[in-house]
């Protein structure tokens, strides 16, 4: 028997209340619902679940990707701006208990939407002043795709991103000068068969 649910949360500061209402897909349809505790429902607590067996274990496999509550974007926003914000802080800040907050971002990781947490570098003060976005261009276009893994590896490319109009790939680069940044793009030319415009950063100011 396979029960498809659509589940509800409502979460407060001691605990929160998850109540699904769905069809059993057995043939004959009906109504069910349910009522717990996001403590054990908590992998159920977002929209389109779907549940398999008695109804007490969640299968995520079936869960909607990028369906978040407000509670998600308000932790995903403090993490996202600082990765160190406590438990005690997201607690505050969405009104739900240490527990039930610890709970939320256990599913955010398990889901691969927080991938991990890192530390913001000032470029400058490492020994990294010049900034760059290198546009790549193929020569031979039978060997695009082999490109960003032949470029991963390197030291002073940050990202590689695959882009919209002429160029296939934006680099993103780091080096401590201009004559540094040169010797990065003989690099990345001596690498793979391409052609690249280079643009220099000359001053950031806010990132996201």
């Amino acid at each position: 028997m396979k029960i498809e649910i659509r589940w509800k949360c409502y979460e407060n500061a001691v605990d929160g209340l998850c109540v699904g209402v769905g069809m059993v897909m057995d043939g004959n349809v009906s109504c069910i619902g349910g009522v717990g505790p996001t403590g054990l429902m908590q992998n159920a607590c977002w929209k389109g679940a779907s549940m398999t067996g008695n109804g007490n274990e969640p299968d995520t496999t079936h869960a909607s990707v990028g369906q978040f509550d407000d509670i998600d974007e308000t932790i995903l926003s403090m993490l996202e701006k600082d990765g160190r914000a406590t438990l005690s802080q997201l607690s505050d800040a969405t009104g739900l208990s240490i527990s039930a907050v610890q709970s939320r971002v256990q599913k955010l990781e398990r889901r691969n939407v927080i991938l991990g947490y890192k530390a913001v570098i000032d470029d400058e003060k490492r020994g990294l002043a010049v900034r760059a976005y290198i546009a790549v261009t193929p020569i031979d276009y039978s060997k695009e795709a082999e490109i960003p893994a032949k470029l991963q590896d390197i030291e002073g490319i940050m990202s590689c991103d695959s882009v919209a109009g002429s160029p296939s790939y934006m680099l993103t680069v780091r080096a401590a000068s201009p004559s540094k940044l040169e010797d990065l793009l003989n690099v990345i030319h001596q690498t793979v068969p391409v052609s690249t415009e280079t643009t220099i950063v000359l001053q950031r100011y806010f990132s996201k």
